[in-house]
């Protein structure tokens, strides 16, 4: 017989994630977030359901605070969407808990091999900071590097100075490259930073996963420090690094792909 203490109780309240998540189109939306960040005809098309619908559904995963959007800096009258994976992470953890604490989830391994290319308009703050933020993250164990649609001469010195004082992270020997650069090279993920490059970053092997995070220059930031915002942009690609980790790991153990 099972003690009562290890027992669910039947008046307890399903948790939230688990009600918002089981949904199918909800399920499907968060899996597409997952992967990267989408406007919404992207993610209508995607999923092949109406736009009210998909909008509706979004509505509900932005009030449960699992999603957020963004204006594009592209083109204003777009938004994008985006998961927040950090708190998907809190509320899976949570929800596991809860019905046992061997559910709680273990660390992830640290990939190895993986070829990965991070680009953004000027290749002076957004894409280096990610370019070493990955590296650090993972002991220099992959071939990362980063580029630019229309490289600045050179790095951005506040963004050298939030990695060398927030993170310990040295930028002073990185200088900005075009994408033409890199062109003909092969790699595994490419990661667009910034929504004007996004339409503009030329096609890789086709076994490339392309992915999008929408993020803004903090060169152009309004209404807070200059420090304050290269800081606060600095914290987001971290963030999105660190949760590239498991995905990293799942698929690279070792070597790269044929």
């Amino acid at each position: 017989m099972v003690p009562s203490s290890q027992v669910v109780p039947s008046s307890e309240a399903v948790p939230v994630f688990v009600r918002l998540a089981a949904h199918p189109v909800r399920w499907r939306l968060l899996g597409e977030l997952a992967a990267g960040d989408h406007r919404v005809r992207e993610l209508t098309e995607r999923l092949g359901q109406p736009q009210n619908l998909v909008s509706y559904h979004l509505r509900l995963l932005r009030d449960g605070g699992l999603v957020t959007t963004r204006r594009s800096s592209f083109d204003a009258r777009d938004s994008y969407y985006h998961l927040d994976l950090d708190q998907c992470a809190g509320a899976l953890s949570t929800t596991a808990s809860s019905l046992h604490p061997a559910l709680r989830p273990s660390t992830p391994a640290v990939p190895s091999g993986a070829r990965v290319l991070f680009a953004c308009t000027g290749n002076s703050a957004r894409s280096p900071m990610a370019e070493a933020l990955l590296r650090h993250r993972t002991d220099g164990r992959l071939d990362v590097t980063s580029a630019g649609s229309h490289p600045k001469p050179e790095l951005h010195p506040t963004a050298i100075l939030v990695l060398r004082k927030e993170f310990g992270l040295d930028l002073a020997g990185m200088r900005p490259r075009h994408l033409d650069s890199v062109a003909g090279r092969r790699f595994d993920y490419v990661i667009t930073l910034c929504d004007k490059v996004r339409e503009v970053c030329p096609e890789f092997d086709d076994a490339t996963v392309r992915s999008h995070w929408s993020i803004p220059d903090p060169a152009t930031a309004s209404g807070s420090d200059d420090y304050e915002a290269f800081a606060r942009i600095a914290v987001e690609i971290d963030t999105r690094v660190r949760h590239l980790l498991p995905v990293l790991a799942a698929n690279h153990s070792g070597g790269h792909r044929d």
